[in-house]
Parts: C-alpha cells; sequence; structure tokens
C-alpha cells in the first residue's frame, strides 16, 4: 500500500495538535481527540483476542524483585526506570529539600523503593499465573494493559518514554505458544488491511544491553524469536515498530516455574500493541479529522 502524504505539516507539527509537550522529551499530555480515537482502536484491538481470554490492567509500577527475577536488569539495564524516594526522619528530609545538609542537592540523598516502572505490560502477569497454579498444555489466553516506561529520551515522533502498552499473551505448550503466535502474525496482517495502514514485518531483536546483548540479539534473530510490524509515520520518516511478536521459549516458564496440567514447563509467547504508535500513525497518515480518514479505517473503528 502506498504511503499517504500529509499535506501541509510536518509529522511533528501535526501531532503537536494531539500530544502537547509536557518540557521532558518523549513525554507528552494526551488530547481529547487522540483520547477518542485509541478508545476505538482499543475496542478494535479487543475483537481480535483470543476465545476464553483473561483480562488484567496493571499500574505503572510494578515489584522490583519480581523485575529482577524475570532478568530484565541484566538484559535492559539502560531502559528501567527504578522508583526512588527520600528516606529520614522529617528533620533530615526538610534539610535536603531546603539545600541545608552540606550543600547537596535533595536528589543525592534519593534511595530505591521496592517498585520500580513496568517496562513491558507482560512481566506482572507471569507470577500472578504461575501463583494459582498449573495451566491447560493447549494454552491460557491472556490481554493485559499497562502504562509502561522506557529510558529513551528522543524527539522522533512516537517514541515515548511513557507510553500505553497491550498484550496478548499464551501461556501453555510449546505448540500452543508458537501456534498462538503464529495465528497473531496472519491475524495482524489482516487487522492492518481493515485500519488501511501501510506495514511491513521483519525479524527482529530486543535492544539488549553490552557485548553479551549483541550476542544475543544475533541468535535471537537467528532462531526467529521476534519479528515487529512496522508502519511508516511519513514518506521521509522511518518506519517505526507497532506491534511485536514474541516467542520466549522457556525463559519465564523457568523462571516463576509455570506449568502445564501434565507437569511440563510452560513456554510462553506474547503480541505487544503499542496503541500509542499505532494511534500516531493514523493521525500521521490520515490528518486531524478521523471523519475524514479511508472508509475501511473508519469502518474497523467505529467511527
Amino acid at each position: 500500500m502506498p504511503i499517504p502524504r500529509t499535506s501541509g505539516h510536518s509529522v511533528i507539527s501535526l501531532l503537536e495538535v494531539v500530544l502537547r509537550p509536557m518540557g521532558t522529551d518523549g513525554v507528552h499530555a494526551r488530547t481529547a481527540l487522540f483520547e477518542t480515537v485509541l478508545a476505538h482502536l482499543s475496542a478494535f484491538i479487543t475483537r481480535h483476542r483470543e476465545p476464553g481470554t483473561e483480562t488484567f490492567t496493571f499500574p505503572p509500577v510494578m515489584s522490583r524483585a519480581q523485575l529482577e527475577a524475570s532478568g530484565y536488569l541484566k538484559s535492559f539495564p539502560h531502559l528501567l526506570g527504578c522508583v526512588s524516594g527520600l528516606h529520614g526522619d522529617e528533620a533530615d528530609v526538610q534539610a535536603l529539600v531546603g539545600g541545608r545538609m552540606n550543600g547537596s542537592a535533595w536528589t543525592e540523598a534519593l534511595a530505591a523503593t521496592d517498585v520500580v516502572l513496568t517496562p513491558a505490560a507482560c512481566y506482572p502477569l507471569y507470577p500472578l499465573v504461575a501463583a494459582n497454579g498449573a495451566v491447560p498444555g493447549h494454552g491460557a489466553f491472556f490481554d493485559v494493559e499497562s502504562y509502561c516506561f522506557r529510558r529513551e529520551v528522543s524527539t522522533e515522533p512516537g517514541r515515548l518514554q511513557s507510553f500505553r502498552m497491550r498484550e496478548f499473551v499464551c501461556i501453555g505448550s510449546p505448540r500452543a505458544a508458537q501456534e498462538f503466535r503464529r495465528r497473531l502474525l496472519e491475524r495482524a496482517e489482516s487487522m492492518m488491511l481493515d485500519l488501511a495502514l501501510p506495514y511491513r514485518i521483519a525479524s527482529a531483536s530486543d535492544p539488549f544491553f553490552g557485548r553479551v546483548g549483541r550476542i544475543m540479539a544475533l541468535d535471537q534473530v537467528e532462531r526467529a524469536l521476534k519479528f515487529e510490524l512496522l508502519v511508516p509515520l511519513a514518506p521521509e520518516e522511518p518506519p517505526v515498530a507497532c506491534m511485536s511478536f514474541n516467542y520466549h521459549q522457556d525463559h519465564f516458564g523457568k523462571t516463576w516455574r509455570l506449568r502445564t496440567d501434565d507437569g511440563a514447563e510452560a513456554h510462553t509467547a506474547c503480541v505487544a500493541f503499542g496503541v500509542e504508535r499505532l494511534c500516531i500513525a493514523l493521525f500521521a497518515l490520515y490528518g486531524l479529522e478521523p471523519r475524514e480518514w479511508p472508509a475501511s479505517t473508519r469502518a474497523a473503528l467505529s467511527i
């Protein structure tokens, strides 16, 4: 599908109408227009989840201990946001806030709390499911959503530090997890056609940290463990990943002792929707008036 050309405005100036800057790169206020379209888009995504799916909405913070156990800190320390707080008695805190303690800035006295900013919507799910016992071998299906955070300071359109992520997750046998991902890859292509969004699907890797991370990324690509659905925001812009399709093998099964009902170690797969990136793509490609978008887009979103 050819990429539409936005007329009269740059992508950034278009987006500033629906996403207002808040003084820090990658942090924006969402306007009513943006939220209205996003609600329609979320309903559209809901219609494509698996039958019998259990849903959870998670807060923007999660247990620091659980995140450490998941392996995220070793793989992506450069992206993590930790929630810190001031400690001490009232006099100590007042002195720090007033800048009266040894000339130190108050930020120098911050210490980590027991929560971190949620980096991906599915991370709180696995220990929650493990605590409830075994899952069916043919797969247990979940729809999870959370505000997420990644420490990626950027002025690129669509690259936000704080954003919403929606994920469909399968926990079950290796075959169940792989078949789930295959089905969702096919379903995603149909969804993009309904939305009239240009796209391509490509093999991808996660942004692992350091030299060992580069080896892990190559292995991830070689074994086809991750694919991304890329959507261009404009003819002159590189495409951005709006969906990812991930097969974790037994990583979370081993980490959280997830088991299927026959006692085998569970495998997991997830499909992540960057709902705000998809919403941004619609505005960037088709303009600020949803009632003037392509007929198939309006029909898919019930606009």
